[in-house]
């Protein structure tokens, strides 16, 4: 990983801001690049509010910077020392991250991850999924969602949760449960019945469930499917203490996720590990083409209720990303 050192001239050199709505996925994006290029960061949770609010999206890039930065609330200063690098995740952050661009003296490099839904141009870079259909000069295409999931970062994580796998038989299936969004249903009975499946594989294989929630997960769905697998060894993360989703992929034999999530099936393709997709009611094109993709690629296959074994190379274009954007700040010949 390499490092930039700072200079006299240059008081703000290795900074990087991380621009969110303060979404747990959309942050965990931003610091998969960000600990990848190798610069210090910090995360900007940011909410426009006011008057502005109202605008649509598309239009607020175009509010002078420092009257549309006077209408944005932020956990943290929105101003000087400036970042070198701004990485923007998601829609609601992008007038934000244009605004400080503008405003940034010197101008600091500006890259959007997912597609921000604006002329394109505005950014220096925009990483988008391959099934976003996002195309252009400065678009990095990646196969899924950037993501933090390593070896060396499962290791270390196995290390801090042995406890919790601890008597839990193989065949160990991480179960990562999404839940309810615009496109999609994860109602108490279809939670349910997710359970009850579960439960009959990890019966049959002798096995056990380690099995995590999102923030999508209701709690009426969460109890109706942990109802269903008591009897069966397993471990659910209640939400309290530090969260062991990385320990979780690191310890299972297979991972079944909901499909709602692509960043969780994402995560779960870069462990190279068997990875099972529980469809949830509800419809969503740009879903079906990420499905596909990781189908075609053999990194997924559809949950039939059963194990199977296969492999395939881990899937992170994380540092793909990494490499073009140090190269774009000139870190690679400070290295």
């Amino acid at each position: 990983m390499n490092h930039l050192r700072s200079t006299k001239d240059d008081r703000r050199a290795d900074i990087t801001w991380i621009v969110t709505d303060g979404t747990v996925g959309m942050e965990a994006q931003g610091i998969a690049v960000a600990e990848a290029i190798g610069l210090r960061y910090s995360l900007k949770r940011v909410q426009v509010t006011g008057p502005l609010r109202w605008l649509p999206k598309q239009m607020q890039i175009y509010v002078p910077s420092a009257r549309y930065l006077r209408s944005v609330a932020s956990n943290e200063s929105l101003g000087p020392p400036w970042p070198r690098l701004i990485l923007s995740v998601g829609q609601r952050s992008v007038a934000t991250a244009l605004a400080l661009k503008r405003i940034s003296e010197p101008q600091a490099l500006a890259v959007h991850i997912q597609n921000p839904s604006v002329p394109l141009r505005h950014f220096d870079w925009i990483v988008a999924p391959v099934h976003d259909a996002v195309s252009g000069s400065n678009v990095l295409a990646t196969m899924g969602a950037v993501h933090r999931i390593t070896p060396a970062r499962l290791s270390e994580a196995k290390g801090h949760f042995s406890d919790i796998v601890e008597g839990l038989p193989h065949p160990r299936i991480a179960v990562l449960l999404g839940g309810r969004s615009r496109a999609f249903e994860f109602t108490s009975d279809d939670a349910a019945q997710f359970g009850s499946s579960l439960a009959l594989l990890a019966s049959a294989s002798l096995g056990s469930l380690l099995v995590t929630p999102s923030q999508r997960t209701g709690p009426e769905a969460l109890a109706a499917f942990s109802r269903n697998i008591a009897n069966i060894p397993h471990f659910i993360w209640n939400g309290t203490g530090a969260n062991p989703y990385l320990a979780l992929l690191a310890f299972a034999d297979a991972i079944v996720v909901t499909g709602d999530s692509v960043n969780m099936v994402t995560e779960a393709v870069g462990t190279g590990k068997p990875v099972y997709i529980k469809s949830l009611r509800g419809k969503s094109r740009r879903n079906e083409r990420f499905h596909s993709m990781m189908r075609k690629a053999g990194a997924t296959r559809p949950f039939a209720g059963r194990l199977e074994s296969w492999s395939y190379a881990p899937i992170n274009d994380t540092e793909l990303v990494a490499t073009v954007i140090r190269r774009a700040l000139g870190l690679d010949q400070l290295a």
